[in-house]
């Protein structure tokens, strides 16, 4: 039975941003739904999102001027990876997008299907601790240790300041721990929350690496500027530059407020970020590091 979209679709005009990305910009952060005919969702999911398609992400990369890009198992898919690996699989050496995937996977995964998935372009599992569908935390311990042998990560979606111990959970895993959208926490909370300090430090030690992505999750602006989030912005770079990705967040599902324009969010990252180098650090080098591409042209 195909369900019909309880949540709104992005924006099909994005705009271009105020200024150029620099050559090799890498989207950390975007996922592909549909269509429900061939790719049903989980059953056990929170929302029900519209299509968005592999050609209308690759219009929006074009238009912004990314020419990588992080695809991300989505929570409503649970274990099913079809989407995103068919999208992987189907890319050719000579595409004008570099593809990497992060998955989600339980404790039945194969040795032989982790490899799979490496060769096609993964190079991490998602951990979703805010929406239905995904593994839990003790799925992860059970990975951690096969996983490590591939040079993966592990991504959180998680709210840093509701989840107790998440410095000690994460320290004690052997691989290296991504978190979304700057710990997911609202901004009424303040730098100064000990769930948000934690996760400083935690990047600070080196082997936790923070998306700059969902400003608008987290403000309590319903337009740019999020003024309000520029101090865990900045405190985020301050405390390891070199641990801090970028990433548009498209389709944007399960917004607090109004669709986000996503010339707007790069303008936001743009508004930030002045310099060139630091620039080019977070949106090319930070990810070819951990993603491993293989070039930044």
């Amino acid at each position: 039975m195909i369900a019909a979209p309880d949540i709104p679709a992005p924006n099909p005009n994005p705009g271009q941003p105020s200024e150029r990305l620099p050559a090799g910009a890498c989207d950390t952060h975007a996922h592909l739904f549909g269509p429900q005919e061939r790719y049903p969702f989980n059953p056990n999911r929170n929302y029900t999102p519209p299509d968005a398609s592999e050609t209308a992400y690759r219009h929006l990369l074009k238009t912004l001027g990314f020419n990588k890009a992080v695809l991300v198992q989505p929570s409503v898919y649970g274990t099913d990876n079809s989407r995103m690996l068919d999208t992987l699989s189907a890319s050719r050496n000579d595409d004008e997008i570099q593809w990497r995937g992060v998955a989600v996977v339980d404790r039945n995964v194969s040795d032989g299907e982790l490899q799979s998935m490496h060769n096609l372009g993964v190079r991490g599992i998602r951990v979703n601790l805010v929406f239905a569908g995904g593994v839990t935390f003790e799925d992860v311990k059970a990975l951690a240790d096969r996983i490590r042998t591939l040079n993966w990560h592990v991504q959180f979606l998680v709210d840093v300041s509701s989840f107790e111990r998440l410095a000690d959970k994460l320290n004690s895993l052997p691989v290296h721990s991504v978190v979304d959208h700057m710990g997911h926490i609202p901004t009424s909370r303040g730098v100064e929350h000990p769930g948000f300090k934690a996760l400083l430090s935690l990047m600070t030690e080196g082997r936790t690496w923070v998306k700059l992505t969902g400003p608008n999750r987290i403000s309590a602006f319903d337009q740019a500027p999020f003024t309000d989030v520029d101090p865990f912005f900045q405190a985020l770079r301050e405390a390891r530059e070199d641990r801090c990705l970028f990433g548009t967040d498209w389709p944007h599902v399960k917004l607090p407020g109004p669709m986000a324009n996503d010339a707007a969010l790069v303008d936001e990252f743009l508004r930030l970020v002045s310099g060139p180098s630091t620039r080019r650090a977070i949106l090319v080098d930070n990810p070819t590091n951990l993603y491993q591409f293989t070039n930044n042209d």
